[in-house]
């Protein structure tokens, strides 16, 4: 009985790990494409690494800069957009990684992962808009 409450536990633990991971997708692609350009161009791993840390700092302090200091809806939706679609890319991947074993393919399948791509994207653009407003208050 322990073990099957066990592998519940981590179950949830491995989902709402994967979904934390989901919501910040844009700093992660943009830290492994900033790794893969460095160490293909002759550097070492450490090296390669650091530039990695950058490339994901970059583009979230790239986005938050432009909510805490742009007034216009528009650049704020573009920039909270330009953070939500990998979001839901890869919460759309997870919810199919998951699901394809318990359902057969077709619509149903496609409507709850495109559910938890929508919930995924959601949930990003309030986590980042809410650090984006913590930049405008005292």
């Amino acid at each position: 009985m322990s073990l099957v409450l066990l592998a519940i536990s981590l179950s949830i633990a491995l989902g709402l790990l994967a979904f934390r991971f989901a919501v910040f997708a844009l700093p992660v692609m943009a830290g492994i494409a900033a790794f893969l350009q460095v160490h293909e161009g002759g550097a070492a791993f450490g090296l390669s690494f650091l530039a990695g840390l950058a490339g994901a700092a970059a583009s979230v302090a790239l986005v938050i800069g432009i909510l805490g200091f742009a007034r216009n809806p528009f650049l704020r939706i573009g920039a909270l957009g330009l953070f939500a679609v990998p979001a839901a890319v890869a919460g759309y991947a997870l919810a199919h990684g998951v699901a394809k074993h318990a359902l057969e393919p077709g619509v149903m399948l496609t409507l709850i992962c495109s559910g938890c791509g929508v919930v995924v994207a959601v949930v990003a653009m309030v986590n980042l808009n809410a650090l984006g407003q913590g930049l405008l208050d005292p």
